[in-house]
């Protein structure tokens, strides 16, 4: 069922890209809109409002997003100097973030609208008029690089927005707009344009919520309910399980009214942890603690908790709460009645902190990184699978045989979440490393972490050694055999990262392959575990070594040539830097044998970035006669490129064409079923060899 889903999904994809991407010239996309405001302060401090408003499933970057990740936005303002000042960074609404293992990076990131404030202080009485830029970039399955200009009247308090460069620099030259009917005519032209790629949207919704929030609660939820039940098998509540259920039914006139008191005692356990998470968002906001958990000093904070629940796991002491809490609460519990039943819960949470503290300190730093209401979600999911058990167990006091006997295998238990609490530990340590680029944990060094770790995890699991609060073992169960085999096929899993292997199965936890010692493995210069070397002379012009070693032209005019020279068919890459969904492409559908042999032999690959901002000479420089935008630096010349000539603006997009520059097949864009990118090939490849 979920092979014929993924197919499903992949054919809604690829029949809505050809829809989108086949119906002519008028296809770029316009995903966002600006509105501006002014916010008189004084007489020389103005505060400038700029909303902005997304359309549905679009996000776009903020200014603070990490280095190494996607463009963040960015405020450019022309005359400042000697008129006035202004603060470095806009202050902007409340951000989303989540980590992107494309990049390394903790992406932030804006959904449906935004607001940014920027306060100015004039230090030229005489300033009148603001004139700003704006740069950014909006992502859905396709990024596209956007742009546009505010000109905020202080004298007559409005502002006025324009997509269009010469409209702009007209009003720098006049202080009127040439066309009083612009910003009206480029709405109507975004709402008509929002109307064509409908079904790309639609289909890249479904996909995209895939990865979206609900999806995340959802992960959050399931994975807090394991931890939960994991939980239960430490010797801080195992052995609660009888007892408590023993007390229930004991003291109990009926089993009916047994029953009823075990699950009242459930319930009161999911009350007390779900307040916790509530007032771990209550007190931090909603999104506030996820934005601390891509800050460096709460990475390394985050880092230094969970080596101490690690120790504390691994038995080099115990994290308790005092003693008198117990105490007080446990008074409180022989009262009797619900308010009884209610401390009697709260004792069993205090009581059994030590061991489920930790789990219950990392499920909320982990949720953290969601932000919104994941917190809750979490405690939730651990609550209930604790409170469950006491149900059930109450309901048929029978089971209760079956349980196994309490003894060193609950301390294992422990010891085993004390090596998984290390190796989580590395991947805060990690973030703030990749923040700051110091290369203190570079792909290597984190393997090899985790090598060890694993490894000496598997080393206990099979009796090799043991640690301070191990009972003697005489022989392995089958369980903690089978445990071990598990932990020593992830370890040897591991080694060949240090090789250069892509690790795909945990992608996202490690440092991404180009922030390493050795790009192509420990050892290597090339990929396939021989070392070799490629000299550069001898590439044509305009060339170089793009992903996997395929030979790939950053230049339109050079790359046309040499697949003329060569009698090769030519494939347009329009990509970026910052582009996900195009290293997503390269890494997982291009690494493919079918795929990767035709575009290292078949064609002529050009990659046209769309998002470099090195500058074109000022001869080269130019107003596009398409959009209107000032094409300025090289991201822009082939942005405007792909929209003069293909009608789109989004990343990436693929294109065959012949030596006529005449498209041989239809275009695709993000199209990440393998065998469908490869057919796509194929087809392209074998029209050019019938002309």
């Amino acid at each position: 069922m979920k092979v014929y889903l993924k197919l499903l999904i992949a054919f809604l994809i690829t029949s809505a890209s050809y829809a989108q991407f086949g119906m002519g010239q008028n296809q770029q996309l316009k995903p966002t809109k600006w509105e501006g405001k002014i916010n008189k302060l004084s007489d020389t401090s103005y505060e400038l409002i700029y909303e902005l408003s997304i359309e549905p499933d679009w996000h776009v970057y903020s200014q603070f997003t990490p280095e190494g990740g996607p463009i963040p936005l960015a405020f450019d303002y022309v005359d400042k100097e000697g008129n006035y000042e202004i603060e470095e960074f806009a202050k902007e609404s409340e951000t989303k973030t989540q980590f992107n293992e494309t990049f390394g990076v903790d992406e932030m990131y804006f959904e449906n609208q935004a607001t940014f404030k920027q306060k100015v202080t004039l230090t030229n009485p005489d300033t009148q008029v603001i004139k700003a830029q704006i740069f950014y970039q909006s992502c859905i399955d396709v990024c596209i690089n956007e742009e546009y200009y505010m000109v905020f009247d202080l004298k007559n308090n409005k502002a006025q927005v324009f997509s269009n460069y010469d409209e702009f620099e007209a009003y720098q030259a006049s202080g009127t707009a040439k066309n009083p009917e612009t910003q009206k005519t480029e709405e109507q032209l975004s709402a008509d344009d929002d109307e064509v790629p409908q079904a790309l949207l639609d289909a890249q919704a479904s996909v995209s919520n895939e990865d979206g929030s609900k999806k995340g609660l959802f992960s959050i939820f399931w994975i807090a309910f394991l931890s939960g039940f994991v939980a239960l098998l430490t010797p801080c509540v195992f052995p609660m399980i009888p007892m408590t259920v023993g007390f229930f039914t004991k003291q109990s006139k009926t089993k009916a009214k047994g029953v009823s008191n075990a699950l009242l005692y459930g319930f009161f356990i999911v009350v007390i942890y779900v307040l916790l998470g509530s007032l771990v968002t209550g007190i931090f906001g909603a999104d506030a603690l996820n934005a601390l958990s891509t800050n460096v000093t709460f990475n390394i904070v985050f880092f230094v908790i969970l080596i101490i629940f690690a120790a504390s796991f691994l038995g080099a002491f115990e994290i308790m709460l005092p003693n008198s809490w117990a105490n007080k609460v446990d008074s409180q519990a022989n009262k009797g009645g619900i308010i009884g039943i209610f401390f009697m819960a709260l004792a069993l949470a205090i009581v059994s902190f030590s061991c489920t503290g930790p789990i219950v300190g990392t499920l909320l730093v982990e949720a953290a990184s969601k932000g919104g209401i994941a917190p809750i979600v979490g405690m939730l999911g651990f609550s209930l699978a604790i409170a469950i058990p006491f149900a059930l167990f109450a309901m048929f006091p029978g089971w209760m045989n079956t349980l196994p006997k309490s003894g060193g295998w609950l301390n294992s238990v422990k010891v085993v979440l004390g090596f998984l609490e290390l190796a989580l530990a590395l991947k805060f340590l990690s973030n703030a490393d990749l923040v700051l680029e110091a290369h203190w944990l570079e792909r290597e060094v984190f393997l090899a972490l985790w090598i060890a770790i694993f490894g000496t995890l598997t080393l206990y699991l099979f009796g090799n050694i043991s640690l301070p609060h191990d009972s003697p073992l005489k022989h392995i169960s089958v369980g903690r055999l089978g445990l071990g085999l598990v932990t020593l096929s992830f370890t040897i899993y591991l080694i060949p990262g240090l090789w250069g292997a892509p690790l795909k199965m945990i992608s996202g936890f490690p440092p991404p392959m180009n922030y390493s010692e050795s790009p192509y493995g420990v050892g290597n210069t090339k990929g396939g575990g021989t070392a070799t070397a490629t000299n550069k002379s001898d590439f044509p012009e305009h060339a170089e070594l793009g992903p996997h070693d395929i030979l790939a032209f950053n230049d339109y005019d050079a790359g046309v040539a040499y697949a003329k020279k060569n009698n090769l068919p030519i494939l347009l890459d329009f990509t970026g830097k910052a582009c996900i969904n195009c290293r997503k492409m390269e890494e997982r559908v291009w690494s493919e044998p079918q795929v990767l042999n035709k575009l290292k032999n078949d064609v002529v690959l050009i990659s046209l970035y769309v998002d470099i901002k090195e500058q074109l000479p000022k001869e080269e420089q130019y107003t596009s006669e398409t959009t209107g935008k000032r094409v300025r630096t090289i991201g822009n010349k082939w942005s405007d490129f792909q929209i003069k000539h293909y009608g789109i603006n989004a990343q990436p997009y693929y294109v065959l064409l012949d030596h006529q520059e005449e498209e041989l097949n239809k275009p695709v864009g993000y199209l990440p079923d393998v065998d469908a990118y490869s057919a796509w090939l194929k087809d392209g490849i074998t029209k050019f060899k019938n002309q």
